[in-house]
């Protein structure tokens, strides 16, 4: 690889506030506030609206959706005339 040309690969705290859930990884992505992590260091945090501990298909909480309806419905709204 070229130096000097990549960004810093630095870890990284990824934290979801709505299933109070966090997780260390390394990225390139830096945030503007930090947290102490249970190893004792400061790394800086990015806060994320949906992690897989609060997404529905990862969590078992998924809705099911009528898809007959649906097609339904578009058939009527997009169905030509003859």
């Amino acid at each position: 690889m070229r130096p000097d040309i990549h960004p810093p690969y630095h870890p990284v705290v990824f934290r979801d506030r709505a299933a109070d859930f966090a997780f260390l990884t390394r990225s390139t992505a830096t945030g503007d506030t930090t947290i102490e992590w249970e190893d004792g260091n400061t790394y800086p945090v990015i806060d994320v609206e949906i992690s897989s501990a609060s997404h529905p298909f990862y969590t078992g909480q998924s809705r099911v959706v009528d898809t007959a309806g649906r097609v339904e419905r578009f058939n009527r709204r997009y169905a030509r005339t003859r």
